[in-house]
This record gives C-alpha cells, structure tokens and sequence, in this order.
C-alpha cells in the first residue's frame, strides 16, 4: 500500500472519529437538557397542584375562623387577595412574591385564632390546621425538588459548550422559586395549641 494512501486514511479516520465524538457529545448534551428542562417542568407542575389544594382549603379555614372572629375583616380580606394572588401567578417569580404574602396571611390568620379558645379545641378546625399543615410541607418539598432541578438545569446551560448548544436550541435559563423574605416560607405556618 502507498503511504499517501495510508496517511490519507488515518487522516479521514480521525476527522470521521472526531465528528462522531462531537456528534455524541452534541446529541448527549441536548438530551441532557431536554430531561432537565422536563424534571424543572414536573416539578412546577407539582407546585402548582399542591397551590391548588391549599387554595381550595383557605376559604374553609377562614370561613372557620370569621364565625369566631368576623370583626377581624382585614385579615380575612388579607388571605383573600393573597389567594388570588397566589392563584394567578404564572410563573415562579410572580409565585415567589406571592407564596410570601400567603404565608403572612395565613400567619395572621392563626394569630386571630389563638385568641378564641373555643375554636382551638373545635375539632373541625384542628383537622383544617393538620389538613394546611400537610398541604404546606408538600409544597415546600415540591419547591425544594424544583429548585434543586432549577439550579441543575441553570449550571448545565452556563457551563461551555453547553451554552452554545443551549442557546441555539432555544433553552434558557429557569428562575428559582423563592420569596424576598425567605423566612416567610422556611417554615409552614403552625399554631401549637
């Protein structure tokens, strides 16, 4: 064989080599992202049920406390607009400012209602308490997975080459889901009775 032939085929075989090797790396990379971006997705989605289901849980509870305590109007009007608030956020930064107003509201609300002894002891509002409680440890764990699929899915768009690929396929960067006073949401509100 003709070592220009040779040399000629190693050359070819190495650019063949190469371009497989960038082809892998393009096609696992962009697969990578996908199931990033589709972990970040499920994770709002649960975020969102689980808003739901405290949603459809507030007007119960401040129902409960108004027939004790229906002279404290701002308050439950506090938790009203907070629910809506929280309802037609549409994206974790309006989310975000609204779960802090929700959690404040909801703390006003448990303030009112350690003051009335018999509402305390009633236990239909015992079990709403223990109901929001569940609710709100399921949204934080939810906010946590999000966050943690967020922050993954941020690193993986940043880092080089990765942005190049990230950039053309139209992925961008997510925003995490937190509150300007973190407080506010460390911490679902509990009453000790």
């Amino acid at each position: 064989m003709d070592t220009g032939l040779v040399t000629t085929l190693i050359v070819v075989g190495v650019v063949v080599v190469v371009l497989v090797i960038i082809g892998i790396y393009l096609w696992v990379t962009d697969n990578a992202l996908v199931s990033l971006k589709g972990r970040v997705d499920q994770a709002w989605s649960d975020i969102a049920v689980h808003v739901q289901e405290r949603a459809e849980l507030i007007p119960t509870i401040v129902d409960t406390v108004q027939g004790y305590a229906s002279h404290e109007k701002s308050v439950f009007d506090d938790v009203s607009r907070a629910r809506t608030e929280t309802l037609a956020a549409g994206d974790a930064s309006a989310a975000s400012t609204a779960e802090g107003h929700m959690q404040k509201a909801l703390k006003s609300v448990f303030t009112v209602a350690e003051g009335y002894p018999q509402l305390q002891s009633s236990q239909g509002f015992l079990q709403l308490q223990s109901e929001l409680v569940d609710t709100e440890d399921k949204i934080q764990s939810a906010r946590r997975s999000y966050n943690g699929g967020v922050r993954e899915l941020n690193t993986k768009i940043r880092v080089f080459p990765n942005s190049t690929i990230a950039k053309k396929r139209g992925f961008a960067e997510a925003t995490f889901f937190e509150t300007a006073e973190p407080a506010a949401i460390a911490e679902p509100p509990r009453v000790q009775f």
